[in-house]
């Protein structure tokens, strides 16, 4: 396994208002146990004011900072100082506002601590980096992100000698073999799989994990508010902030959220991935994401509201749809049992259109003609978002390797929206539906 131990400049365990410690106990204590309410999570986090009493916590948009006397400086590198007391160095390693929008991410997600990045990628790619050292393995789901499938099927194998075993999640026996107890490091998935929306077991593969020794790394990328990983039993929990939590598709952003353990690693001077490769989030965007969290309760339950009206109309008219919220779906009651309650099944569908030119026809239909949506790659926009995954997001993975994925070359990955009344929409859908059929062109369910 590579370094996780603390070298300097420690990260404080992240502290909710009242002083007490976030750790799981603790926190699931003050919360009632079990599935709680991130809402409500992020409402006791501790909140920063503003330099002259601002209600929102001021821009710190320096790079470094000064000290009052030279042995100051001495006992910051030496980490008898730290940010928990104020005193910051250079915002490579901390700064104060990122460090704020860090809370509550760790707040949102139930850990210990949490620290955001400059993008998705480089999250996911810090964590690998830091719990895998040259030579390791890593299990990985075959259905992923088409960036986080060529980072472990071509990057990690180049530059450091670490392999994946891709496997079907859903299967928990595969998983088991595919473990290697002594070689592998981290059991690496989606919540919900990019793109075609399988949902995993999370409780049962993170007790399979932990049973073989291994660190077990969720990206809920797709699902915040609707599932909490960490509260599941996940150690560490990967964001791509750009897309549901930024919520406005104009900033890149990452966050990893897990231990403070793993985190103090993560800004080690000598090891740590954040700390020496540098993935450093803008004190500017981070307060831009910190204006959003508050609200992401309320964004999430009506992408949800929307992605399952569509998807039940879709599917009465039958088209082949994938969407966790029907009873149609095979993951559907797993989901039901582990999501939060109030935030619906998400806010991502698929419709599987069989050929890629079929859901090329149908996307133009969607956006040129009936102005349901946008035909562009990322998803959490407040405007539904159209791609064909086979050929865009996923495009990283072979023809094969999206056979085992179960990505077919018509499959349409849609990010619900909530601009415009529900009627309005569904009726502009129906409306791109009926100029697809006028052309000769039908569904098969």
């Amino acid at each position: 396994m590579a370094d996780t131990k603390y070298d300097g400049l420690v990260y404080p365990i992240n502290k909710l208002s009242n002083g007490i410690e976030n750790d799981s106990k603790k926190f699931s204590s003050i919360l009632n146990g079990g599935l709680v309410d991130p809402a409500a999570s992020l409402a006791i986090a501790r909140h920063e004011f503003g330099e002259h009493g601002g209600v929102n916590m001021s821009i710190e948009a320096s790079a470094t900072f000064t000290v009052m006397e030279p042995e100051t400086m001495r006992r910051m590198f030496s980490g008898e100082l730290g940010h928990d007391q104020d005193f910051f160095i250079y915002s490579r390693h901390f700064n104060p506002t990122v460090l704020n929008l860090s809370r509550q991410m760790a707040a949102l997600e139930g850990t210990e601590a949490a620290y955001c990045t400059a993008s998705g990628m480089s999250a996911i790619s810090s964590v690998l980096l830091q719990l895998v050292s040259s030579g390791g393995h890593v299990v990985a789901a075959n259905s992923l992100y088409g960036g986080t499938h060529a980072l472990l099927t071509h990057f990690l194998p180049r530059v450091s000698n670490i392999t994946t075993t891709f496997v079907d999640i859903m299967d928990v026996e595969e998983v088991k073999e595919a473990i290697v107890e002594g070689k592998t490091n981290v059991l690496y998935f989606e919540t919900m799989s990019n793109p075609n929306l399988k949902v995993a077991n999370i409780p049962e593969l993170s007790r399979v994990g932990h049973e073989k020794g291994v660190t077990v790394v969720v990206d809920n990328t797709f699902a915040p508010m609707v599932v909490s990983p960490a509260r599941l039993g996940a150690d560490v929990v990967v964001h791509s902030v750009s897309k549901f939590i930024s919520g406005g598709a104009d900033i890149i952003a990452g966050a990893v959220c897990g231990p403070a353990s793993l985190l103090n690693s993560m800004m080690g001077l000598h090891n740590g991935t954040l700390m020496i490769l540098g993935p450093t989030m803008n004190a500017k965007v981070a307060f831009e994401l910190s204006e959003r969290i508050p609200h992401l309760s309320i964004r999430m339950k009506e992408h949800s509201n929307r992605a399952l009206a569509y998807a039940t109309r879709l599917e009465k008219l039958g088209l082949k749809v994938i969407y966790p919220g029907l009873k149609s779906h095979p993951q559907h009651e797993l989901l039901k049992s582990i999501a939060n309650k109030d935030y619906g099944f998400g806010g991502l569908l698929c419709i599987d259109m069989e050929t890629e030119e079929n859901a090329n026809k149908f996307m133009s239909y969607l956006q040129n003609y009936a102005q349901f949506g946008f035909m562009a790659v990322s998803l959490g926009y407040y405007e539904t978002l159209l791609s064909c995954s086979g050929s865009s997001t996923s495009s990283e993975l072979n023809e094969e390797e999206k056979r085992q994925a179960g990505i077919s070359p018509g499959l349409i990955r849609v990010s619900v929206g909530y601009v415009g009344t529900l009627e309005q929409k569904l009726g502009q859908l129906e409306k791109a539906l009926a100029r697809f059929s006028e052309n000769g062109l039908y569904f098969k369910n």
